[in-house]
Order: structure tokens, then sequence, then C-alpha cells
């Protein structure tokens, strides 16, 4: 299975998501429309969200010193974690506040086509920014259903970008249908209400990315797949008698893994370092993501 690139689906993001912030608020101020403000708002909250991604990235990509022994990788995660704050604060909760603002003094769009346009534009250029992260996930997520991916991915910048993207072409389709409903209607009370649905969409995409995070956060493992086919590898070997433990974590897109087994009888105390020395090179072969492994030979679990 191919690898995801985390950091081509940022750029994809930032870049469409520029685009139609400047758009968006040209529109705003044009036509007066909360939807198309609280999409504005959400859109450069979703420029900084992506910049803060790539800082995260940054971060993880540091060598491993004396403070962290295993490496930087779950800064990843940290940044991730603040990304859903972000999405679900300067996003969801503004653009709630804006909805019911408006509620109570409701005025009509102006130029409701200029408004259209853009949106419909945004909704295009979001269109490519999802085919784009879409084509990394599908590297990654195999036979899965999106759900289940989301669920079980253990990329988190991945899973932001996706999620990100989901909820704003869900703002955007809603702020052109509320907008056109108030158009059709004569009803500016509309799209205040789009304003409020857009919200409550962004806080609970938020919501769902931050429970995603917050475990890998807390020291998720490697995901079941992996660690069945590490279990696997280790059984196959000529050297090991028997698995008993099997223990990883996720740090990044780098994994820990610690194994606890009988061996083969290997002649001496050297013949056994060697032997686990052979089956740890197989495992960094196989498993190039494996970095750390700690090996521990008993007699019993």
């Amino acid at each position: 299975m191919a690898s995801a690139n985390s950091l081509r689906s940022i750029i994809y993001a930032l870049g469409a998501n520029f685009a139609i912030a400047v758009a968006k608020t040209a529109g705003a101020v044009f036509t007066g429309s909360s939807s198309m403000l609280a999409e504005a708002v959400h859109s450069y909250a979703d420029c900084g969200n992506q910049a803060l991604l790539l800082w995260g990235l940054r971060e993880a990509s540091r060598e491993p010193d004396a403070e962290h022994p295993l490496g930087h990788g779950r800064a990843s995660y940290f940044w991730s974690f603040i990304v859903a704050l972000m999405l679900f604060s300067m996003g969801g909760l503004f653009s709630i506040y804006e909805g019911i603002h408006k509620l109570h003094e409701a005025e009509p769009v102006r130029f409701a086509g200029v408004a259209i346009a853009i949106l419909a534009f945004g909704v295009a250029a979001e269109s490519v920014s999802l085919w784009g992260c879409l084509r990394e996930v599908n590297k990654e997520r195999g036979d899965q259903s999106l759900w289940s991916w989301f669920r079980s991915t253990r990329n988190s910048e991945l899973l932001v970008i996706f999620g990100e993207d989901v909820a704003a072409l869900g703002g955007l389709s809603c702020a052109l249908a509320f907008i056109s409903l108030s158009l059709v209607t004569g009803e500016p009370r509309w799209d205040a209400v789009g304003s409020i649905v857009i919200g409550a969409l962004l806080v609970v995409v938020a919501f769902l990315i931050a429970v995603e995070v917050k475990s890998l956060l807390m020291g998720q493992s490697a995901d079941a797949q992996m660690q069945q086919r590490l279990r696997e590898h280790l059984q196959a070997r000529s050297e090991v008698a028997e698995v008993y433990r099997v223990i990883t974590q996720q740090l990044g897109s780098e994994v820990m893994l610690a194994v606890k087994a009988r061996m083969h009888p290997q002649g001496g105390e050297t013949e056994l370092i060697e032997a686990i020395n052979r089956v740890e090179a197989s495992l960094h072969a196989a498993f190039p993501q494996v970095r750390w492994i700690f090996f521990e030979p008993d007699l019993s679990d």
C-alpha cells in the first residue's frame, strides 16, 4: 500500500482556502451576507490551521535528543488538536454567534447574484482541494470505508485536512442554499439561519477531529492491521519460538515496537544477541516506519 503524502494535501488545502477566503471577504463586504461573512472567517481560520499543520510537520521531523529520546513525532498531534480547537472556536462558534445576531437584525442580501457566483467558485476550488486530499487518503485506507479510515488512521494531519475539506464543502453548499432561499422567498432571515447551520456543522466536525486526535496524544498504538502483520512476521522467523507480547506506539509517522518472545536455543549469549539482531534487522526492512525496537527474550509471559 502506498504511503499518503500529508504535505501535499496541506498545500492543496492552503492554496484553495486562501483563494476562497479573499473571494468570500470581497463578497461579504459587497453583499452584506451573514452566511458569506461566516464562510470568509471559516476560510481564514482554515488558512491559519494549515500553517499550524505545516509547523507541526516541521516540529515532528526533528531528530531525537536527550529530552525526547523517541523523537518529536507527537508534535504533529498537538498542533492537529490546536487546529480542531480553532475550527471549533474561530469557525463554528463565530458563525453561530453571527447568525443569531443577524436573526434579530436581519437585512436583505445585496447583490445576491454576486454572492452566489462567489460561493459557486468556492465550491469548485474546495472540490479540487478535497480531490487532492482524497487521493492521499485512498493510498492509506485500502478497502476501508472513509468513516472507518477516519476512526482508525494514525495520520493526524491528513485526518484534519480531510475533516476541514468536508466541513468547508458542506459549509459552502449550505451558504449557497440558504442565500438562494433568501433570494427566492424574500426573507433575509434564511441567510442568518444559514450562518447558524454552518457553525453547527463546523462544531460537529471539530469535535470529531478532536476525539480522534486526543487518542493519538494519549499514546495510541499502531493500527490493528500493522500489529497483526508485525506478530505474523515475528512468528515466521526461525529464531523465534513463541511470541508473548507485541506492543506498539504511534509517534507521528514513526512507530516504537516492544517485543517479548521466547527464542529457540542459540548456543550461547553471543549467538542469542546475534539472533535478536537478525530479527530486528528483518523488522526494520519489512516495516520502514518502525524506528525503535525493544526486544526482550524470555521463557514465559
